[in-house]
C-alpha cells in the first residue's frame, strides 16, 4: 500500500486556473489519509493472482479511491451529515467553503472515471470495470443508500431495511472492490463470488464502524463520533450489544466462506481483513 499512496500523490488531479484554490481542494482529502480500504481489496485479489498486474491495477485502485472521497466529502456537507471532521482533518466545507466542497466532490466522482477510462487494459477490461464502479456507485447502489439514510433520518427502520441501506450505501462499493480485482486478473468465476462474499464484508464493515461511533472519540475515530442518534445505525436501532452480536455472526459466516477460497486469496485477504472480522466478547 506504501507504493500505492505514492501512485496516489503523483496523480493528483491537475487543474491549474485562476481560481485560488481549487486544484489544492481537490488534492485536501485524497492527502488526508484514510484507511484505503477499497483499494486495499482490489489489489490484494490481484496480487494472489497475478502479482505482475499491481502495477497496472493501482489505476483502477485509485479511481475507486477518487469515488469513496467525493461519497465522502458531500456526506459531510451542512444538507447532510454536516460534519466539521473527516480523516483527522476539518472537512472541505470548513476549510473553504460549502459551494467548493460540493463541486470537488463532482470533480473526484467524474475524475475517478477519466482515470478508468485511461487505465492501462484492454477495452473490455475497461468497459467492464467502468460498468462495476458506475452501477455500484451510482444511482442503484452508494447514491441510492445515502438517499434512504437521508430520507429516513429520524424514522427507525426494520432490521432488513437498515440492510439494504448499508448494502447500498457502503457494502456495493466493497464488493465492487474486490470484483473488479478479479476482473484485472481475468478470474471471472471468482468475481461474482468475491462480489457476494464484499456484500457481506461491506455490512460487517458499516456495524463496526457503527460499533466504533460510541466506543471511540472524535480524535480516535478522525471524525465526528457520536452523532449516529438520528440515524439509521446498527448501534441506534439495535443497541451496543445485539450489534456485536450481529457483527460476531458476519463474522463466522465470512470466515466459514473464505474456507471455500485458493490459498493464495484466502492469505492476501486474511491479512487485510483480520482486524475487521474479528468477533466481539
Amino acid at each position: 500500500m506504501q507504493k500505492f499512496e505514492q501512485f496516489l500523490t503523483e496523480h493528483l488531479p491537475v487543474s491549474k486556473s485562476i481560481h485560488p484554490h481549487y486544484e489544492s481542494a481537490l488534492h485536501n482529502m485524497l492527502l488526508a489519509g484514510g484507511k484505503r480500504f477499497r483499494p486495499a481489496l482490489l489489489l490484494g485479489v490481484v496480487k494472489a493472482y497475478n502479482p505482475l498486474m499491481l502495477e497496472s491495477a493501482y489505476h483502477a485502485a485509485y479511481a475507486i479511491e477518487l469515488l469513496h472521497t467525493y461519497s465522502l466529502i458531500h456526506d459531510d456537507l451542512p444538507a447532510m451529515d454536516d460534519s466539521p471532521l473527516r480523516r483527522g482533518h476539518p472537512t472541505l466545507h470548513m476549510t473553504y467553503d460549502e459551494v467548493t466542497a460540493i463541486l470537488v466532490g463532482d470533480a473526484l466522482n467524474t475524475y475517478a472515471f477519466e482515470v478508468l477510462s485511461n487505465a492501462p487494459f484492454s477495452d473490455y477490461t475497461r468497459v467492464s470495470l467502468i460498468r462495476d464502479l458506475a452501477t455500484n456507485g451510482g444511482l442503484n447502489g452508494m447514491v441510492l443508500g445515502q438517499a434512504i439514510d437521508c430520507h429516513f433520518e429520524n424514522h427507525p427502520l426494520a432490521l432488513e431495511d437498515i440492510k439494504t441501506l448499508h448494502t447500498n450505501k457502503t457494502a456495493k462499493l466493497i464488493a465492487a472492490s474486490m470484483k473488479m480485482g478479479a476482473t484485472i486478473v481475468g478470474e471471472e468465476q471468482v468475481a461474482e463470488k468475491l462480489y457476494t462474499f464484499g456484500i457481506d464484508l461491506g455490512v460487517l464493515f458499516q456495524i463496526q464502524d457503527d460499533i466504533l461511533d460510541v466506543t471511540q472519540s472524535s480524535e480516535e475515530a478522525g471524525k465526528l463520533t457520536n452523532n449516529d442518534e438520528n440515524k439509521n445505525s446498527f448501534v441506534t436501532i439495535l443497541g451496543l450489544e445485539r450489534a456485536m452480536q450481529e457483527a460476531n455472526e458476519l463474522s463466522d459466516k465470512l470466515l466459514n466462506e473464505m474456507q471455500s477460497f485458493d490459498e493464495k486469496l484466502k492469505n492476501e485477504l486474511f491479512e487485510l481483513l483480520v482486524k475487521y472480522i474479528n468477533r466481539h466478547k
